[in-house]
């Protein structure tokens, strides 16, 4: 779903970050409840004006993009001017091992991640996904609550689908034939450079509108392309609606999908809420 610009592709502002560049203090392998190791980077960000560790900011991007793209990059370095951020590689994806389930074991690899925010002592980790990876951030804060290390305190679901198996637009069509297909999977091993596991799911995993109501009082901002050529707006109005606690719902006038389109402002804005959801937290 981040296989490449759609609708008007957003124009950066900031300088990608690099494995060669000393912005990314650090780098780590991690390894997922499965076995499966992330590659994955931290970014410490401009220092935390609370103190404590602060917020951190874990990155789950699309299909087939992976930390070093630079559509992610882009993205990570404006969260990076408001807060440390986490990136990594799915599982499939760029230097992480194993095979995407498109969305199914994905979370555990962002519980991977957001135990490692944890271990570097942040106190406020805020997760946001775009496409698969906002399936991703909305099904892990329904099943990773309460005090565990893997938590999330607040969830941002970008251009994420509701619900599974939509084929109601032609850009998701083309996916599904690349995913359930075999030769589909060999244009996305060579061309997408994504490794797709081969096996349809069993169980069918809790679908993202049927996590957000598992959410309690989780803040959520959902966000979403209103020219959107993958999912519909339908999709977002169906996530917001369903959390119990009520989320916000940002409809961007314009916007297609993903961290292609996604601008810098609004990423901007992304990260100004997650940083205010650690101040009203510590106020509360």
């Amino acid at each position: 779903m981040s296989s490449g610009p759609a609708g008007q592709a957003a124009r950066s502002s900031v300088r990608p970050l690099t494995r060669a560049q000393p912005g990314v203090r650090r780098r780590a392998t991690l390894r997922t409840r499965d076995g499966v190791a992330i590659d994955a980077a931290y970014d410490p960000g401009p220092g935390s004006p609370a103190g404590d560790g602060g917020v951190a900011i874990v990155l789950a991007h699309g299909f087939t993009g992976d930390l070093a793209r630079p559509h992610v990059r882009r993205i990570a370095g404006v969260f990076a001017q408001c807060a440390a951020v986490i990136t990594f590689s799915f599982r499939g994806h760029g230097a992480s091992g194993g095979h995407s389930t498109v969305g199914d074991r994905e979370v555990l690899d962002l519980a991977a991640a957001v135990e490692w925010a944890r271990s570097l002592g942040h106190a406020h980790v805020v997760t946001v996904g775009f496409s698969m990876g906002g399936s991703v951030v909305l099904r892990h804060g329904a099943s990773h609550r309460g005090r565990t290390e893997a938590r999330t305190d607040a969830v941002v679901a970008v251009s994420a689908p509701a619900r599974w198996y939509y084929r109601g637009t032609a850009p998701m069509r083309r996916l599904h034939w690349v995913v359930t297909r075999p030769t589909g999977r060999v244009v996305g091993r060579f061309g997408l450079r994504t490794r797709i596991h081969p096996h349809e799911w069993d169980p069918v995993p809790l679908s993202p509108v049927e996590s957000v109501p598992l959410f309690g009082a989780t803040p959520l901002l959902v966000v979403h392309g209103t020219r959107d050529p993958y999912f519909p707006v339908d999709h977002p109005r169906m996530l917001a609606a369903a959390a119990p606690e009520g989320a916000e719902l940002w409809l961007e006038e314009g916007m297609g999908h993903a961290e292609h389109a996604a601008s810098d402002e609004l990423a901007g804005r992304i990260a100004a809420w997650a940083t205010a959801s650690w101040t009203s937290a510590t106020a509360d």
